[in-house]
């Protein structure tokens, strides 16, 4: 007996030892993680529901509630793929959708089984099982499976409603919710009364007011305002279109709570009932207060589309461009109060020009994508008058795509997409002309591009560098070439291959006609028109940045740009900083975003406002409001640009990284996609670049630095072969993990 056990003992150290011998040899890989952030429709959270504006619980029961639907007949599902390990890319999934979650708990999708699907996809997968009914709630989740045909175990489930008439197709959204805010302080002023700062301006449907009083002759005055006097009081005659209100407000003795509802209404797009008219407005002054500002309590009721404020962050060594940062960022969420993209407090009405820098913007300080896909949406058939915002549809649209890898919406709008190149306008030169031709006004085109009445050509607004125009235009051609180019890709991306050779054959013709009408070979630059030699930097900047200038001609032209500051308005700086970028010239773009000149987004700052304004100051446009997206470039352009992450296939599953820092000593960025964050962190000194990233699962970053004499290029501790290639370093491409890049 006892010669046994030694024999199993002696059995099972040798076992064990050779099962370190392999162990060490082969290492245990990390256990593929469940799929996290389930999306259905793009939404994060399809089982948000509100009661007047305040989140509850969804297993709350009474009341009148707002709740997220799904109104499509085929939703898209998508999810982010998690593992500790690096390099994870997923090679199949199974989805299961059912009527019940006891049916998910036993592994029975009964409404849609996938079955086990090849693919690397996780984002945009269209539901393909039994039709959906209306007002009922489906519960579903998925698994993957890694290269190594590891299998992760299912996602907790996830559940979304639907609305009562299911759609073909139709973007759902979030409820608009209210957040309650309180002052960074409230102090006595030395003559009486009492002033308040919420620390940013926001749009609010009601204040409530603390106060106390002795009597009941009490009335005090609540001026509320977006601006202050240098004297620290609520500025009761602003400029422009700067908001300022007052209300009488008569107290009753005692200690009470007031509410203030506000009577400010008008726009386009109407607030829903629940949230009430909002006005915007960041400091409150009490006129007639004795009370003691300790004893006040002020909170505001502000309104936004749902927004983490947790999704990115950009922080550098330039404290200016930081602030500049903030400012964007803080617009898309302080905008947002209607749900989707306007053109700010004055007119409230959505234009596809600031659906182009607000969808940029959004896609940069937040993974939520049907803010800036709905509001595309609502221009494409609702169009405005300006003939690049008419173009401008294709870029959004195409972007939209880029960013979410779902392609039900370009699939969708394909045939007005189409419309939006305006090729009705092309001539026999290959270019097009709208506002010189009466075709602009022919019903039966304008009905095409769901618009009433004309069209005409903006160039820019409300500064156009002494531009020239004529019967052909620079700037409007540079958009039309644009628009070809994407609609290429776009018919591409729904295999329609027959449209697509189509519209790149077409965008050659226009390229060329380009070239011939608008290139002054004499001062290597580019005209504004056909009728004129005077060249503006938006005829330069606009071809630059769209893909327009030919690589020999590169440098001059970049040459003429730099030559012209910011002579253009707040709208056509998001042009030129692509411009600039595109042309490689990351010390111009840095300069340009952290200047302190009166055309400047720190002048915005300086003059008070906490959201980008429509222009660059109170001095330029006389009626300018201090609450318009399309001020907020900066917000795109330093993530996609600077930090350099922009997506290059759809959905993120490949992705650029190419800093270009400006000289920058360091810089931290956190940047949402819909496969996960992106985090950098540059350090650069006079003989080194250091960076640190972590690639999300599921997707490849092709990684493009500056060139540095003799550098050695090191991964993780280890050398790497490089490509060299136009002054930058290109990376063998990287997948999931994080990694340590030394460059010296």
């Amino acid at each position: 007996m006892e010669m046994e056990l030694r024999m199993k003992w002696s059995r099972l150290i040798w076992m064990g030892f050779f099962s370190c011998l392999l162990l060490s040899a082969f290492p245990v890989c990390a256990q593929l993680n469940v799929p996290e952030q389930l999306r259905c429709d793009l939404l994060l959270q399809t089982d948000y529901q509100l009661s007047e504006g305040f989140v509850v619980p969804v297993e709350w029961k009474s009341g009148k509630k707002e709740s997220v639907k799904i109104l499509s007949k085929f939703p898209a599902f998508g999810w982010n793929v998690s593992c500790e390990k690096s390099g994870v890319t997923q090679t199949a999934y199974q989805i299961l959708v059912a009527g019940s979650v006891n049916s998910l708990n036993k592994n029975i999708g009964d409404l849609w089984d996938s079955g086990k699907v090849i693919s690397t996809q996780s984002s945009g997968i269209i539901y393909a099982g039994k039709p959906l009914v209306g007002d009922k709630s489906y519960f579903w989740k998925v698994r993957i499976w890694d290269e190594e045909q590891t299998q992760s175990g299912y996602s907790d489930v996830a559940t979304f409603m639907t609305d009562k008439e299911l759609q073909e197709y139709a973007t759902a959204r979030y409820p608009i919710q209210k957040e309650q805010e309180v002052p960074v302080y409230v102090r006595n002023m030395g003559d009486g009364g009492i002033v308040a700062d919420f620390g940013k301006a926001a749009f609010c449907g009601q204040l409530y007011l603390s106060l106390t009083s002795d009597s009941e002759r009490d009335t005090v005055i609540v001026h509320l305002g977006e601006a202050m006097t240098s004297d620290g009081y609520v500025n009761r005659d602003p400029e422009c279109k700067i908001r300022y209100y007052d209300y009488c407000l008569p107290l009753r003795q005692g200690r009470h709570t007031y509410r203030l509802d506000f009577r400010r209404g008008g726009g386009s797009i109407k607030t829903p009932a629940y949230i009430g008219q909002v006005i915007p407005f960041r400091y409150v002054e009490l006129e007639n207060y004795s009370g003691n500002a300790n004893n006040v309590l002020l909170v505001r009721n502000t309104a936004y589309y749902p927004y983490n404020d947790e999704a990115s962050y950009f922080d550098s060594s330039d404290s200016i461009l930081n602030k500049v940062w903030d400012l964007c960022k803080y617009s898309v969420k302080a905008t947002s109060f209607t749900g989707q993209f306007i053109d700010g407090d004055r007119e409230r009405k959505p234009y596809e020009g600031d659906n182009y820098i607000g969808q940029l913007t959004a896609y940069c300080v937040d993974a939520e994508y049907s803010l800036p896909r709905y509001s595309h949406e609502y221009t494409i058939r609702k169009a405005t008058w300006p003939t690049e915002w008419i173009l401008i549809s294709v870029m959004t649209a195409w972007n939209d795509y880029l960013y979410t890898g779902d392609l039900r919406s370009i699939r969708y709008y394909y045939e007005d997409l189409k419309a939006k190149c305006l090729m009705d306008f092309e001539t026999k030169k290959h270019l097009i002309s709208v506002s010189e031709t009466e075709l602009r006004k022919d019903s039966a085109i304008m009905a095409k591009i769901y618009h009433k009445g004309s069209i005409s050509d903006i160039i820019d607004w409300p500064s156009r560098d002494g531009y020239v125009g004529g019967t052909y235009k620079s700037v409007i051609n540079a958009y039309y070439y644009r628009d070809l180019v994407l609609m290429s890709n776009i018919a591409d991306a729904i295999n329609n291959k027959g449209d697509a050779d189509f519209f790149r054959k077409k965008a050659a013709l226009v390229r060329k006609s380009f070239q011939k009408m608008f290139w002054d070979k004499s001062n290597k630059r580019y005209r504004d028109s056909d009728k004129t030699n005077h060249a503006s930097l938006h005829a330069n900047m606009f071809p630059m940045a769209f893909g327009l200038v030919d690589e020999a001609n590169k440098a001059s032209v970049m040459d003429y740009i730099r030559s012209k500051g910011m002579a253009c308005s707040i709208f056509g700086a998001q042009f030129l900083l692509e411009a600039v970028y595109a042309g490689e010239d990351g010390d111009y773009g840095r300069s340009l975003m952290n200047s302190t000149d009166r055309k400047s987004w720190y002048n915005m700052i300086r003059e008070g406002s906490s959201i980008t304004m429509e222009a660059w100051g109170n001095d330029y446009k006389g009626n300018q409001d201090w609450s318009h997206i399309w001020g907020a470039a900066p917000g795109n352009v330093i993530m996609r640009d600077l930090v350099g992450v922009k997506p290059v296939e759809p959905g993120w599953s490949k992705f650029q990284i190419k800093p270009q820092l400006g000289g920058l000593e360091w810089v931290k960025a956190k940047v949402p996609t819909i496969k996960g964050p992106v985090i950098v962190d540059y350090r650069q000194g006079a003989r080194t670049f250091v960076m640190k990233v972590n690639i999300p699962g599921n997707t490849e970053a092709v990684i493009i630095l500056p060139r540095k004499k003799k550098d050695k290029v090191t991964v993780n501790g280890s050398f790497v072969d490089v490509k060299w290639e136009n002054n930058n370093i290109i990376l063998p491409p990287l997948r999931s993990g994080n990694y340590r890049i030394v460059l010296e």
